[in-house]
């Protein structure tokens, strides 16, 4: 083995029509502990349904029925945010730009060095890693606010908007003591201490404050 990789949980899946390339990466991948999967065509590649795989794909540009360009629009149209690394015989300037344009990672030749795939792989898995983690949080902070109720949604959007407990009571009708209540069930509810994490987390999800 060359190498121990720490991305043990991802896969890198290889998608080359040419079964002595594809074979080929396989090989080296394998030798640097990644866990792969191939694939002969693109068409093969979305069967899978590999909307949520965690990993990064090795595409081949230059393929029959669907191209490797193809398939990048393909998975951006159902939102699929894999990362992609483009390794073909058959690149040129115009092609790399649009690719990279297109949110492609890198977009490399056949005759590329090894070293510049696994560095482009490992950029792309931290790329990957990082959008899950934000995406992860995200979402983790949305159910927080979906638990809130009505009423702690009013209060919550106007102690994020720097009202005084006294003002939010006047303007909801409300005691000063029932304000802080809703206040507290709405730092226990997103998990905060202090008026500065609630602020960053209701920005997060985009809660509407007050005029």
């Amino acid at each position: 083995m060359i190498k121990e990789t720490q991305n043990k949980a991802a896969t890198i899946f290889i998608v080359d029509d040419d079964d002595g390339a594809r074979k080929g990466v396989q090989r080296l991948l394998d030798s640097y502990g990644y866990r792969t999967e191939t694939f002969s065509s693109a068409k093969a590649f979305l069967d899978r349904s590999p909307i949520d795989a965690e990993g990064c794909l090795v595409l081949d540009h230059h393929m029959p029925e669907m191209t490797g360009m193809e398939l990048l629009d393909e998975l951006t149209g159902i939102d699929c945010k894999i990362p992609i690394v483009f390794l073909t015989a058959h690149g040129d300037i115009p092609t790399s730009v649009k690719a990279i344009k297109r949110g492609a990672e890198d977009f490399l030749s056949k005759l590329a060095e090894e070293k510049e795939l696994i560095d482009a792989i490992e950029r792309s898995l931290q790329r990957s890693r990082k959008t899950r983690d934000e995406s992860d949080r995200k979402r983790c902070i949305q159910q927080r606010a979906d638990s809130l109720t009505a009423r702690e949604r009013e209060v919550c959007s106007y102690v994020v908007a720097g009202w005084t407990n006294g003002q939010i009571g006047k303007q909801l009708g409300i005691s000063e003591r029932t304000v802080k209540a809703h206040r507290r069930a709405v730092m226990e509810k997103f998990e905060v201490s202090s008026l500065a994490e609630l602020v960053r987390q209701t920005m997060v999800v985009g809660m509407q404050l007050p005029e």
